[in-house]
């Protein structure tokens, strides 16, 4: 299978910029249901234009309805999927598995691929999407390259290698949630983790972006990924400006292409560069994976601020035009911007209010006349096309097997007959398609006015586009419905990592160290914690250690596969992303003992969804992301092992940090900085005691009033 080169379109002209680049497909969303609702996104007919575009240039149009949704919304859910396919989507990209389950099973030819947010990161995650009717899967951004290969052999991949990267594993971030009632789940993030913390651990005192992750850019490995099965690169950036969608394109059918993409890379970094670029978690942890002095596009170095007869300026070997945008360094950190103010002997001049010094790094932010390079289109469809005008005759234009009369003869021509150029320079007009004619014209002692001329163009090209790409059948609405039944839940389960256990129902135990699991000593029945990411090599610590445990508590899909295997019963944990009756009804049919209701719900949307065995986190801690990565730069020559650390904002707030590990190197937990307190409702209790009272600040009634925005 061809390897896809997949852009991001945060509107309609965006999607142009990046099929002209030659894009093989482009991703986009809707109005409604967005992970990206910031971004333009696409009406129906903005839709149905941008498939036309793309289907003529033999590329895809894949939508993200990729939210979660909520009980009341499921009805429109399921016409924006309907509309979304009808309009000519290639596929629907969808975070919620069970939804999808139910879309795939009223319309079968609707094409599915499971969105990032599901957090698809190991083969049994990917099985279950392949059972659920996904044809695709795209993989979480931090699953290992060893897995990727084994999910590679049993399902289409698709997989990050440009752009922003979210610190939390995906789908897991409640951070904007929990601190502003703006969910990441539902497109609104407001992104916390790109301010400025503190930890309390020796060399990281000093307050800087702790959590702000350098851009992905895999770069030349992407061949790696190639090797291992991925039939999809995925670029992200629905958010970003058209020059770095064009240039993050170019850059990577460069490399496909066999090319080293070295002036192609210069021109991604100067279009869009947060950190210098990390090639992310798939090859294992870089020591710049996290980009803690510079928050935002830091361009491509370009020269430093030297002094010559009293005169700072740049110097460089680039020579800089007007219109040109510099960010100033010194010692790592920016200092001020600058403008471009002139070409000089060796570089070149800046305009700044910024005080410069002789070394200060000069990095180029907005190459002016790059960017209009990288706008110029790089592909079309070639056409061959014949044009026959003569008099009395009606007009008649072929190409490839198409034929397209005019609505009124020519007529003999008294003088100055109409000619082939006129006719071809006419035809080279396309009125936007993305076509290359080659124009033959015939013509005979025609007379056909300019006005006749164009009409005849322009409905010859809509009628080709058409032909070329035919409108696709719309399919009939069906009825999809799902029924829950509330109960009223007795039960209270505690999640804790004391080895000593507590006196509840059922004790959920979060072990520190995966190699030494040994079950809690008091409580009833006893699950282990399994966490987000699990690959083949966690597996392997849990199974040895599955039967000194009643059951497993997972935080996503690929649990309902595991406990499956290994039999044991399934609690379904607040990383399931439960939100309407649909997932309720899927989560229980999949053979669920427990589940855990979104905390991002109220009260009363959780009480209408507690059926049986349905648990709500109502008191303790609330873990707000799930680090696959260590936020300490892998120092472990240096590391103090605790297991607790504090992430303290400008404002005061401290967030505990919880550190455990599992096969490999460390992972950490997020929690928020005030715990949770809140009415008991229908469903039986969550209580998370993970941290012993860690956060300090008042407690927070979370959601319980407001359901996420």
């Amino acid at each position: 299978m061809k390897t896809e080169i997949l852009a991001p379109a945060g509107g309609e002209q965006s999607a142009y910029t990046a099929l002209l680049a030659g894009a093989d497909a482009v991703y986009l969303g809707l109005t409604e249901f967005s992970a990206r609702e910031g971004a333009e996104n696409f009406d129906a007919a903005a839709l149905a234009r941008t498939a036309r575009f793309a289907h003529l240039l033999n590329a895809k149009v894949y939508v993200c309805l990729n939210t979660l949704v909520k009980d009341g919304e499921t009805e429109r859910f399921f016409a924006c999927a309907l509309d979304a396919w009808n309009a000519g989507a290639d596929a629907i990209l969808m975070q919620d598995m069970f939804l999808g389950r139910e879309l795939k099973r009223a319309y079968p030819e609707i094409v599915l691929h499971l969105s990032t947010q599901a957090g698809c990161c190991n083969l049994d995650g990917a099985l279950l999407a392949k059972e659920y009717g996904f044809s695709r899967v795209v993989l979480a951004r931090e699953t290992p390259l060893a897995e990727i290969g084994r999910i590679a052999v049993e399902i289409e991949t698709e997989v990050f290698v440009q752009g922003a990267l979210c610190t939390c594993f995906s789908g897991q971030c409640y951070f904007s949630s929990f601190a502003g009632n703006h969910s990441g789940n539902r497109g609104r993030c407001k992104q916390p983790c790109r301010k400025k913390y503190t930890v309390d651990r020796a060399g990281f005192e000093r307050a800087a972006y702790a959590l702000s992750t350098s851009d992905l850019c895999v770069g030349t490995r992407v061949r790696e990924l190639i090797g291992a099965g991925v039939v999809s690169l995925k670029i992200e950036g629905r958010l970003r400006r058209g020059e770095y969608v064009a240039s993050a394109v170019k850059y990577y059918r460069a490399l496909l292409g066999g090319g080293d993409g070295v002036s192609e890379f210069s021109d991604l970094k100067r279009a869009y560069n947060r950190g210098d670029y990390t090639r992310g978690l798939a090859f294992g942890q870089e020591e710049n994976f996290l980009s803690r002095n510079v928050q935002g596009h830091l361009g491509e170095r370009v020269g430093v601020i030297a002094s010559s007869g009293g005169k700072l300026f740049c110097r460089s070997g680039y020579r800089g035009s007007a219109g040109d945008g510099f960010k100033i360094l010194r010692g790592g950190e920016e200092i001020g911007g600058a403008a471009f103010a002139g070409a000089c002997k060796g570089g070149f001049y800046l305009s700044t209010r910024a005080r410069l010094l002789a070394g200060d790094e000069v990095r180029l932010t907005t190459d002016a006349e790059g960017g209009k390079r990288l706008l110029t289109p790089a592909t079309a469809r070639e056409l061959s096309v014949r044009v026959r005008i003569c008099a009395d005759e009606y007009p008649v234009a072929e190409c490839e097997g198409f034929r397209c009369t005019g609505e009124k003869p020519a007529a003999a021509a008294l003088r100055a007959p109409l000619g082939e150029e006129e006719i071809a320079a006419c035809f080279r007009k396309t009125d936007g398609a993305p076509f290359l004619p080659r124009i033959v014209a015939e013509t005979e002692n025609a007379f056909f006015a300019k006005s006749d001329l164009n009409a005849f163009r322009r409905k010859f090209y809509r009628e080709l586009a058409e032909y070329l790409a035919p409108s696709r059948a719309p399919l009939e609405e069906q009825k999809i419905e799902a029924s829950v039944s509330p109960v009223g839940g007795k039960l209270t389960a505690v999640i804790t990592a004391d080895p000593d256990g507590a006196d509840a129902d059922v004790v959920i135990y979060k072990p520190r160290d995966y190699r030494k699991i040994e079950p809690p000593a008091r409580g009833g029945e006893k699950f282990l914690w399994l966490p987000p990411l699990l690959s083949a090599e966690d597996e392997r610590l849990v199974a040895a250690a599955r039967e000194r445990f009643d059951g497993f508590y997972c935080d996503g899909y690929y649990g309902i596969a595991l406990a499956k295997k290994y039999g044991k019963p399934l609690f379904a944990g607040a990383g399931f992303n439960l939100t309407n009756r649909y997932a309720v009804a899927g989560v229980k049919r999949a053979g669920a003992k427990y589940f855990t209701l979104s905390a991002e719900l109220s009260l009363r949307e959780q009480n209408a969804l507690a059926a049986e065995g349905g648990f709500a986190l109502s008191s303790g801690d609330i873990k707000v992301m799930e680090l696959c990565y260590c936020p300490f730069s892998r120092a472990c020559g240096t590391c103090d092992r605790r297991d607790l650390y504090t992430l303290t904002d400008e404002e005061g707030r401290r967030f505990p940090m919880r550190r455990y590990r599992v096969s490999g190197d460390c992972r950490f937990e997020l929690f928020n900085c005030s715990p949770l307190q809140t009415t008991r409702g229908t469903a039986s209790a969550l209580i998370d005691d993970t941290t012993r009272g860690g956060a300090t600040g008042c407690a927070t009634r979370g959601h319980t009033d407001r359901s996420m925005l």
